[in-house]
C-alpha cells in the first residue's frame, strides 16, 4: 500500500486540478503520473527535485525579459518609469521578494519537513484561489522569515 500511496495523493490532487478547472496544475500532476507509470520517476525526480526550481526560475526570468528582447521596452520606458511612485514600490517589492525567496531556499534546504506544509498550501492555492505556483519559495521565505521573528521573542 505505501507504493501506491503517491499514485492515489497524485490522482487526488489531479481531481482537485480538474475540479478548479487549473490548468497548470493539471499538467504538472499528470507529467508526474506519466514518469511514474512508465517508470522514469526514479531518474528523473531526483534532477526535477535538485534543479527544477532554478529551470522553473529561469524561464519565468526569461518571460519577464521577453519585452526587453523585442524592444517592446528600452531605457526610455526605464527612466520614465521610475519616475512614477508605483514604480519604486513595484521595485522595492522585487526586492523584498528575491531576498524571501534566498532565504526560502535556505529554509527548504535545511527543513525539509516544512515543504509538505507548503507544498499543501500551494495547492490549495491554486485549487481554490487560482492562484500561480509560486508559494513555495516565497512561502517558504516569508515562513523563515516569520520563524525568525517568533523565535526572537522566544
Amino acid at each position: 500500500m505505501m507504493s501506491q500511496q503517491p499514485f492515489l495523493f497524485l490522482l487526488l490532487l489531479l481531481a482537485i486540478g480538474f475540479i478548479s478547472k487549473n490548468q497548470s496544475l493539471m499538467v504538472a500532476i499528470a507529467v508526474l503520473l506519466v514518469l511514474k507509470v512508465i517508470g522514469t520517476d526514479d531518474k528523473i525526480f531526483s534532477l526535477i527535485h535538485s534543479k527544477g526550481i532554478n529551470w522553473g526560475v529561469t524561464i519565468i526570468t526569461v518571460a519577464v525579459l521577453v519585452p526587453i528582447a523585442t524592444g517592446e521596452i528600452g531605457f526610455k520606458d526605464l527612466t520614465e518609469s521610475l519616475k512614477s511612485p508605483y514604480a519604486w514600490i513595484a521595485l522595492i517589492s522585487g526586492i523584498i521578494v528575491a531576498i524571501l525567496g534566498k532565504h526560502g531556499v535556505s529554509l527548504l534546504a535545511e527543513s525539509p519537513h516544512i515543504t509538505t506544509s507548503l507544498v499543501l498550501g500551494t495547492v490549495l492555492a491554486i485549487a481554490l484561489f487560482k492562484g500561480v505556483a509560486v508559494g513555495p519559495l516565497i512561502g517558504a521565505g516569508i515562513a523563515y522569515t516569520a520563524m525568525r521573528i517568533f523565535s526572537f521573542f522566544h
